[in-house]
């Protein structure tokens, strides 16, 4: 039957040195403050929450898919437009939340593209490794 034997430091002062400097960033942690800037324009104020939302609401009103329900609605775009300075912060603000759901538009052609490159770029590879792509 072996005993377990410990093997002792050379240097105990190390291993004492080690425990305390642990102990110290686990009792001690360092604070860190973290928050978000504020942005600026580009006069160098600050902008608001309300100017941000605008611009959301904004881009969301030049999509087709929009542009389709207000017409849908019997709205125009630039009556829509008309009536969104007097609508109240917290309106707006619901408006560009609930326009950051929408689905982005776009095609599949650019992933189509992005794959048949990758596929391109696996081939070569192969090839230079002089191995041999066999289909069965």
């Amino acid at each position: 039957m072996n005993s377990l034997s410990i093997r002792r430091f050379k240097n105990p002062y190390v291993a004492f040195l080690l425990a305390f400097w642990f102990f110290g960033l686990v009792a001690f942690p360092s604070v860190a403050a973290a928050s978000l800037a504020p942005s600026k324009t580009s006069a160098g104020t600050a902008s608001t929450g309300r100017e941000a939302d605008m611009q959301t609401v904004q881009k969301a009103l030049e999509q087709k898919l929009v542009a389709q329900k207000l017409k849908d609605y019997g709205l125009t775009k630039t009556e829509v437009e008309a009536k969104l300075p007097r609508m109240s912060d917290s309106d707006v603000h619901q408006i560009a939340l609930l326009s950051k759901k929408l689905p982005q538009g776009g095609d599949a052609v650019g992933d189509i593209v992005v794959i048949l490159i990758i596929v391109i770029l696996v081939i070569v590879i192969i090839k230079l490794m002089n191995r041999e792509i066999v289909v069965r």
